[in-house]
């Protein structure tokens, strides 16, 4: 499975972004979906994981209320809305899949990784 993240950049402090991550599989809607991100040298943590059938959404405490996520799985699309957008959300931010868990959450049970894509949040 490959994963192509797209639509990060820079924006400023309270503003959007939207982030995609679309799938090569035509098994898509059998995956948990969700979204990481990095720090500079720190692991990678969790932001927002959904199920096969986008009716289970978990999200990251520091992101709750802020960041909304969403799937089309006949685009084979992973959404993640970031609104209210704070500089200690900037990152690199990596779209994950898997096909082991219900909704992704750690970075430890992935089966596939995106290409990773950098949001930077100006003050």
């Amino acid at each position: 499975v490959q994963l192509q993240a797209s639509g990060g950049g820079l924006v400023q402090a309270g503003g959007s972004l939207r982030l995609s991550c679309t799938a090569s599989a035509r098994t898509f809607s059998r995956y948990s979906m969700g979204w990481f991100r990095q720090f500079p040298g720190k692991e990678r943590e969790f932001v927002a994981g959904v199920n096969w059938s986008g009716d289970r959404i978990a999200y990251a405490n520091s992101v709750k209320g802020r960041f909304t996520l969403s799937r089309d799985n006949a685009k084979t699309t992973v959404y993640l809305q970031m609104n209210s957008l704070k500089p200690g959300d900037t990152a690199v931010y990596y779209c994950a899949a898997d096909s082991n868990t219900v909704v992704v959450h750690t970075p430890n049970w992935i089966s596939y990784w995106g290409q990773g894509t950098l949001v930077t949040v100006s003050s």
